[in-house]
């Protein structure tokens, strides 16, 4: 039976342990399973032999948390666990949320604003002279100077805040073994400027080679054009293959990115997910209910990582990169049909995907070799002639799951990328098995919005695909006699949408017969080019001004637009109607979104 790592002294004397290598402090509860970052570089940690501990959700308010397992031999590795601390905490209009699915029973108190920051700093007060690293997304996305919307302001570099040694961006696996083996052979930390995946600071550039240097920090903060320009450097040297060590000057020196870390081969990928996982939260936590994340994730399959939609507002090619990363076969089987013997599952499986399900191997030939097109993206404005366009080994690893004894239905609730699958000679009969076999109930894809102002700031296709793909979806259905819905989702408010753009997806969705049941207003996180746009007001093509809407009165009104129906949106309709003038949208007839009070 697979056990959990230590969280006390009691567990280390049970293990006849003295002292740990690493401990990592998370911002989560401890969730033994691959879909959480903490377990699996906890995990691959362990797999190289080295002693690992974790301090889940610590008290920040004192140090007695942060020495409770004691000082590690080699360093304190720190993340704010799975989602951004912000995020988590807070709602696109800057409220509190009431829940944190990450958290014993949802309990939203059990960590502090910008995790990273305060859990480093902590332990650099518990111990003044201990290694200690960060990674995971909050830090990954704050590597360099970013924008932050929680303050309205440009910060500076979460290495430098944090007063971390340094910071791991990316995935991690093999950047932390690395590390691990550095430090173990006696290498001081401050020498440990070579590993790809890597970031630290350096007073100078004496022996830093082949770079580029960004706009100084003071520059960005000052100067929204040389902001967005620094970005789109980041952006287009995040492949190892071709990408270029990046620095940015601060008054204290300068923070220095390595190489992005080399993609997991599929063997390595295999390896990852064949650790022996618990697959549970921690049974301390039983006591509060358990950890609500647990239930999306626990009897889902983890198919690939890595997204070269590259879509602006999404943060996951900052992180996981653009080439796409797939397990075999045989490692995912595997794993399924462990699930099979937990004596809890019921004979389905929730998912099989990964950042974009239908994405199961690398866009084109050229990514071997030279890795990705930095000036151009795979599928906008339209397809690359390159592009591989392919369902067979996607379908054909359903089918293996579905027919294993124990599987009652094998469900997909990843995203779906339709202008992908529409490219796909076979897509009908993609479309038709799929339909058939793995949805329950409903669909949901992400159209995002339908205007092609909107789609050209999102770096999302046009909504007459969109439309093909609904024509066809429904078609396949009513051959299958299977009443079965498409949820697309939505998003409000993003850089270039204005409020004629809003009223035209309420259209849209008037004459879809469908209420949005959630909307997402535009969330300005660091790490992607729509924030940039939402910070500098500037296209990233040309650099001429766009139009940002940012006061709260215009997102409340293109977000109730979406769910004009509602009753509590009434007046927020009404008065943007009036205000561009669209007065036939408001009465009885049948294109009417509200009826004149």
């Amino acid at each position: 039976m697979n056990k959990f790592l230590p969280i006390s002294k009691d567990d280390m004397i049970e293990k006849n342990w003295d002292q740990l290598d690493f401990i990592m402090v998370t911002g989560d509860a401890y969730v033994d399973h691959p879909s959480f970052g903490v377990s699996i570089i906890s995990r691959v940690l362990e797999s190289r032999g080295y002693k690992v501990g974790i301090i889940a959700q610590p008290n920040w308010k004192t140090v007695d948390d942060f020495k409770k397992l004691g000082e590690p031999k080699y360093g304190f590795l720190v993340t704010s666990g799975n989602i951004d601390s912000m995020v988590n905490h807070y709602t696109t209009n800057k409220k509190r949320r009431s829940k944190d699915a990450y958290s014993p029973g949802g309990r939203n108190d059990l960590r502090p604003d910008r995790a990273v920051m305060v859990y480093s700093n902590k332990i650099r007060e518990a111990y003044k002279n201990t290694n200690i690293m960060i990674g995971g997304l909050e830090a990954s996305l704050r590597r360099f100077g970013h924008y932050d919307y929680w303050s309205n302001k440009v910060r500076r570099s979460i290495l430098h805040d944090a007063n971390a040694d340094l910071l791991m961006f990316g995935m991690g696996e093999k950047t932390v073994v690395e590390i691990a083996e550095a430090l173990e052979a006696g290498i001081d930390i401050k020498d440990i400027t070579y590993i790809n995946g890597t970031m630290y600071k350096a007073n100078n550039l004496d022996n830093v080679y082949d770079y580029i240097e960004l706009p100084d920090f003071n520059v960005i903060k000052e100067d929204k054009r040389k902001f967005m320009e620094s970005f789109i450097i980041q952006k287009e040297n995040m492949d190892n293959l071709n990408a270029k060590v990046l620095v940015e000057k601060y008054n204290e020196g300068y923070v220095v990115q390595n190489l992005p870390s080399e993609t997991l081969t599929e063997l390595e990928m295999d390896d990852v997910y064949k650790l022996p996982f618990t697959r549970t939260y921690h049974p301390v936590y039983e006591k509060d209910g358990g950890i609500p994340a647990i239930k999306e994730v626990k009897y889902s399959l983890v198919s690939n990582r890595g997204c070269y939609g590259n879509c602006n507002f999404c943060a996951i090619t900052f992180h996981q990169g653009r080439t796409i990363q797939a397990r075999s076969h045989e490692s995912i089987i595997g794993e399924a049909k462990e699930l099979i013997k937990d004596k809890d599952f019921k004979g389905y499986i929730h998912d099989v995907g990964g950042p974009t399900a239908n994405f199961r191997h690398k866009a084109c030939k050229k990514q071997e070799e030279h890795g990705v097109c930095k000036k151009k993206d795979c599928l906008f404005p339209s397809a690359c002639k390159n592009l591989i366009v392919d369902h067979k080994d996607y379908m054909e690893l359903l089918r293996k799951l579905r027919s294993l004894e124990g599987i009652k239905k094998v469900f997909v609730r990843s995203g779906l990328r339709y202008d992908y699958l529409m490219l796909d000679k076979n897509f009908s009969e993609f479309l038709n098995e799929f339909s058939k076999h793995h949805i329950s109930g409903q669909l949901k894809v992400a159209p995002e919005h339908i205007s092609d102002n909107v789609l050209k700031y999102m770096g999302k296709p046009s909504a007459k695909i969109f439309d093909r793909f609904k024509d066809a979806y429904f078609k396949v259905n009513k051959k299958l006699g299977k009443e079965q819905f498409l949820v697309p989702y939505f998003i409000s408010s993003h850089p270039g949408s204005t409020l004629k753009d809003a009223i035209a997806l309420a259209e849209y969705i008037r004459d879809l017969g469908y209420t949005p049941e959630q909307v997402q207003d535009f969330y300005p996180t660091p790490g992607t080019l729509s924030t940039c746009m939402y910070y500098t007001e500037l296209d990233p093509d040309n650099f001429e001004k766009i139009y940002v809407p940012k006061s709260y009165d215009e997102k409340n009104m293109q977000r109730a637009l979406m769910q004009y129906r509602r009753r509590e949106n009434y007046k927020l309709v009404k008065k943007a109607l009036i205000k561009e003038d669209r007065y036939d949208l408001i009465g009885k007839g049948k294109k009417c979104l509200i009826k004149d009070s």
